[in-house]
């Protein structure tokens, strides 16, 4: 079994928390960005695991690897119609999660989070599974407190261009306590913050990915705004394994849960780093703000330590320098299958 060793990744030497009988676990949204690399821990834990997903903006060549093994299996369905899976853990990280994919389709946006939630439910309800919801930092909107705690009840636009997926995250989040209270379902809700590393996509459009591919091709590294809004990044390894340890937890255990890194960057400084990181030539420029992007984020992982035994160990730099070697492959893949 391998489990995280700081500074280095995950090797053989100790075991992560695990539950005690493992049987199926479902990952809706498992091709995605953080659902692919969740289906291939939960698979290194011993679990047969079940990837639900439209590919809608999740990909199969994420989880193309995991197909030779026999406890491995891919669904094709959208959480937005219901579903009747049988599985003892079931992971809820359907959604679009990045602002050009969300806002593309608001409406679908705010449906996926919502019925998607409902459908989930109601799924685990039928097999008695502990169910695992992927809330977002978004929750807390453009905070007046930092760092954010989960007693932070948050101050979100309710009819911004944002609101398809930051309302969509906080009634997904109602809807998992009411029906802990009302049916005794042991949910689990972590709220993640900024996370990167591979399998992101080219043109996903969040800003680790955005500066690293405009580095890589010594374009312009665009900035909404001045740049002096911060944000917290967490390496994917990380987070996957503060909801492995979140699904572990005792039943007591529901959250709210923070799950990011509380390390705190400005973007300017962020563009700063990926362009030492690539020996860049880009220019930093600057264009208009966004409407409603968060002045501050940076999440306070008390709980996290407290109840999980968690907190990231990869610095900044370490996982933006592996990201960066993900995306110049696969800048070089996509060029020559352009050639071709």
């Amino acid at each position: 079994m391998r489990s995280f060793v700081p500074g280095a990744g995950y090797s053989e030497v100790e075991d992560v928390p695990v539950l005690k009988n493992l049987g199926t676990a479902l990952v809706n949204g498992g091709a995605g960005f953080l659902g692919s690399h969740l289906c291939e821990r939960l698979l290194l834990r011993g679990h047969s695991v079940i990837c639900l997903d439209n590919f809608s903006t999740g990909r199969r060549v994420n989880v193309d690897h995991l197909q030779s093994n026999p406890r491995f299996r891919i669904i094709e369905h959208d959480v937005r119609q219901p579903f009747d899976i049988a599985a003892s853990l079931i992971f809820n990280f359907a959604s679009p999660a990045s602002p050009p994919d969300y806002q593309r389709d608001p409406v679908g946006t705010l449906l996926t989070n919502v019925l998607g939630a409902v459908n989930t439910l109601d799924c685990a309800r039928k097999t008695g599974a502990i169910v695992v919801q992927s809330s977002t930092s978004e929750v807390y909107g453009d905070p007046t407190q930092s760092p954010q705690r989960e007693t932070y009840c948050g101050n979100v636009n309710p009819i911004g261009p944002r609101a398809c997926y930051d309302e969509g995250k906080r009634s997904a989040e109602t809807l998992f306590f009411d029906y802990h209270r009302t049916y005794g379902l042991d949910i689990k809700v972590g709220r993640i913050f900024n996370t990167y590393g591979p399998r992101m996509r080219l043109d996903d459009g969040r800003v680790v990915s955005n500066f690293i591919v405009q580095a890589l091709r010594n374009a312009d590294l665009t900035i909404y705004g001045d740049g002096q809004q911060t944000r917290s990044f967490c390496y994917v390894d990380d987070l996957v394994e503060g909801f492995l340890r979140f699904s572990a937890a005792g039943s007591a255990c529901h959250g709210p849960i923070n799950l990011g890194n509380p390390g705190e960057f400005t973007v300017r400084r962020l563009a700063e780093i990926i362009r030492d990181l690539t020996n860049s030539r880009s220019r930093i420029v600057h264009l208009p703000a966004v409407v409603d992007d968060p002045r501050q984020r940076r999440p306070d992982i008390s709980r996290a330590m407290t109840e999980l035994g968690w907190q990231p160990q990869i610095e900044l730099e370490a996982g933006l320098a592996r990201t960066v070697e993900y995306f110049d492959g696969l800048l070089a893949r996509t060029e020559r299958a352009e050639a071709v």
